[in-house]
């Protein structure tokens, strides 16, 4: 199996900054994209930002500009440096990655156990 590991996650006020931080671990053969979701109280999951293998990444409007998503294929690891937190980017955050356990095996799609963003004064 592969674990999806998250830390950093926590309480900021507005226009703070925190870094979310997420490994994954276990049998790991190769991991193509990663990305980083949020889910809301009362809302739909929605997708934060997504990298690929050769770091080009993708953002979702409301977090241009703000957020930034990085990875580390040696480590196995995927990051999400937020900037500029506003009270609407409070979620649950979640890690995402479609991986594979051998070369053998088919790629299938990851999640972590998610971590709390409060951005509140």
């Amino acid at each position: 199996q592969v674990q999806l590991v998250e830390s950093g996650g926590g309480l900021v006020q507005p226009g703070g900054s925190l870094r979310l931080s997420c490994a994954a671990s276990g049998s790991v053969f190769a991991i193509i994209n990663m990305a980083w979701y949020r889910q809301a109280p009362g809302k739909q999951r929605e997708l934060v930002a997504a990298i690929t293998p050769n770091s080009v990444s993708n953002y979702a409007d409301s977090v241009k500009g703000r957020f930034t998503i990085s990875r580390d294929n040696a480590k196995n690891t995927v990051a999400l440096q937020m900037d500029s937190l506003k009270p609407e980017d409070t979620a649950v955050y979640s890690c995402f990655a479609r991986a594979a356990q051998y070369y053998t095996s088919a790629f299938r799609d990851y999640w972590g156990q998610g971590t709390q963003v409060t951005v509140s004064s």
